[in-house]
């Protein structure tokens, strides 16, 4: 059985930025990796954690070996005053 790898990142995006996606000017998050990687992922896959003041949180994505979307989920809460 393939092992999963799992990807750790901060997000802060207001919710004016994360607008955006609904206008169609934007399609994809990238953001630094804890690892010091780049990653590129569509917005569609954060979306749910969208609030009234935007995304803000610590998160941890699961890709397939084949880096194939598997699941993301939130660790913890980073303040929107940041």
């Amino acid at each position: 059985m393939a092992k999963h790898q799992f990807i750790r990142f901060q997000l802060g995006i207001t919710s004016d930025q994360f607008l955006r996606v609904y206008q169609g000017s934007a399609k994809n998050i990238s953001t630094r990796a804890d690892d010091g990687r780049l990653i590129k992922f569509p917005a569609q896959n954060i979306k749910q954690f969208l609030t009234r003041e935007g995304i803000y949180g610590y998160f941890e994505m699961e890709l397939t070996i084949e880096h194939k979307f598997v699941a993301i989920k939130k660790l913890n809460n980073l303040s929107t005053q940041a």
